[in-house]
């Protein structure tokens, strides 16, 4: 087992490389394309500009304005207060609408992967499929762990095996019954969100106990969740909680 997951990180960080690309824009930055695909499947990109002994990275804005130009305001103190826990979690600043952070030479993979994790947990977090959807789905499960008494640690950080800072919405503690229990929810469940989900829980799981566990919370309030989503999340040891069907998994996480 060890050594197949040491196969498919090899075969993750040879992803990395072959998909990103550069380009030197003026004589400051540098603009890097990630593999990463947004929910117009366009490539990711963030900006890069060497100050001193220091690089600066930013998106350039290009988040925050999407999801504005969408018609997903972020004005209500609750999404304000949402917008800055999130972009806590990943050590990323939030600068007249720009996402950005600074790093070293040494420190460089890792924050502009904190970077790029970032733009697609705001834009995941916040972009409402229609304007009549009157919470978020995060809000959504807090509130069903809430009233389920089901107790948890909100947004939790886990190094994973590669070195990489790994976000989870909530971790419920070891029980007597059940084991450490990891949860992530995904408002948009696709055949992109499914993997990069696969993918933090594949680099974390080798520095956890054992026995830990993964669920992934889906949203199908606006559409039907496909089946190859739930078989790829299965595939990979991570349970699948359809919001629909949120019921079926309470025993196992309020125990």
């Amino acid at each position: 087992m060890i050594s197949e997951v040491q196969n498919l990180l090899d075969d993750y960080v040879d992803w990395l490389k072959d998909r990103t690309k550069l380009r030197e824009i003026g004589s400051e930055w540098v603009e890097v394309t990630t593999p990463y695909l947004d929910r117009h499947n366009d490539y990711l990109q963030v900006y890069a500009k060497k100050q001193g002994d220091s690089i600066t990275m930013t998106d350039d804005g290009y988040t925050i304005n999407d999801l504005m130009l969408s018609g997903c305001k972020l004005d209500s103190p609750k999404r304000q207060a949402l917008l800055k826990m999130t972009l806590a979690g990943f050590g990323i600043a939030e600068k007249e609408g720009r996402l950005e952070v600074s790093a070293t030479p040494e420190t460089f993979a890792p924050r502009k992967h904190n970077l790029v994790q970032a733009m697609l947990a705001v834009n995941d977090l916040f972009y409402l499929a229609v304007p009549m959807v009157a919470s978020l789905f995060y809000e959504d499960v807090v509130q069903w762990l809430d009233i389920s008494d089901i107790r948890y640690t909100p947004n939790v950080k886990f190094t994973g095996k590669m070195g990489y800072d790994h976000l989870f919405d909530f971790v419920i503690p070891k029980s007597r019954k059940q084991p450490e229990r990891i949860l992530q929810t995904i408002t948009r469940p696709s055949k992109e969100t499914a993997e990069a989900a696969v993918l933090k829980w594949i680099d974390t799981r080798e520095v956890r106990s054992p026995d830990s566990c993964a669920f992934a919370f889906l949203n199908d309030q606006e559409q039907r969740v496909s089946p190859a989503v739930l078989d790829a999340l299965r595939n990979y040891e991570i349970e699948p909680v359809v919001w629909s069907e949120r019921e079926t998994a309470r025993d196992k996480l309020a125990a």
